[in-house]
């Protein structure tokens, strides 16, 4: 990103408490952060430390009680009604009685795009998550993996620049998570999308990102903002790297310098 550049996302100061029946609870505070265009940034931290809650301030599916943040220059709520970015939620969240290439057009439908602009749309983000012979399958009929890949593909499919992704990967196995953390670097490179991941994963967040973020337990704060000093090409045998290996451990520090592990 240029100097001059704006940010795909910046918050400044962001604070988000809920009022609950038991009191507030502060979620959220005072998080300060860009994200340049191109970049793929990791939030990691322990269980209730906000990371998804700021995806979803991003998302405009919570408002921020304090702070500014801007999403492409303008409002969460701009972003979201100018559909600035796909979702990629835990579960595939796939409807069972829609093939993949019907659940893959769904959002094009709502969006009220053409037939012939869905069809092709759909074909175009079916091969980048090399899932073209696919289409015709229904969720049940493909594994767990393969159903994320779907539903990443539901979130490329109009295109926006940005994605937010809540841990994607997170209940699958080790071997098909090495397996699609590849396939979306390959991903991230081919659509030069800016790329916003939550992950519990150390060797996830290092081996992904260009940045990673880690946060402290409630009220989410920003511990350390590590910019990533491996090449752009990785293979996963790059995690037995000595550099590697310094980028998880800095991790790993500020995880503990949080307070992380008193839960």
């Amino acid at each position: 990103m240029s100097k001059d550049a704006s940010p795909v996302v910046s918050a400044k100061k962001l604070s988000l408490t809920f009022e609950t029946n038991d009191g507030p609870v502060h979620a959220l505070s005072e998080i300060d952060l860009d994200i340049a265009k191109g970049e793929f940034v990791s939030f990691i931290g322990p269980s209730g430390c906000g990371k998804t809650t700021f995806l979803r301030v991003i998302a405009d599916l919570e408002k921020p009680t304090g702070g500014e943040i801007t999403v492409g220059g303008v409002s969460p709520e701009e972003a979201r009604l100018a559909r600035a970015y796909g979702f990629v939620f835990q579960a595939a969240s796939l409807y069972p009685w829609r093939s993949i290439e019907k659940n893959i057009a769904l959002p094009l439908e709502i969006m009220g795009f053409s037939k012939s602009e869905i069809q092709e749309r759909t074909r175009r983000v079916l091969e980048l998550v090399d899932l073209d012979e696919f289409g015709k399958k229904f969720p049940w009929q493909l594994s767990g993996g393969m159903q994320q890949r779907a539903s990443i593909a539901r979130a490329l499919a109009f295109d926006a620049d940005l994605l937010l992704m809540d841990e994607p990967f997170g209940a699958l196995d080790e071997i098909v998570r090495d397996h699609l953390n590849e396939q979306l670097l390959k991903l991230w490179d081919r659509t030069n999308k800016t790329i916003c991941f939550v992950t519990h994963s150390i060797p996830e967040a290092v081996y992904l990102s260009t940045k990673i973020v880690v946060m402290s337990p409630r009220p989410g704060r920003v511990i350390d903002v590590i910019e990533s000093t491996l090449p752009k090409d990785r293979s996963l045998d790059i995690r037995e790297s000595p550099k590697f290996l310094e980028l998880a451990h800095r991790v790993r520090d500020g995880l503990r310098a949080g307070h992380s592990y008193d839960e």
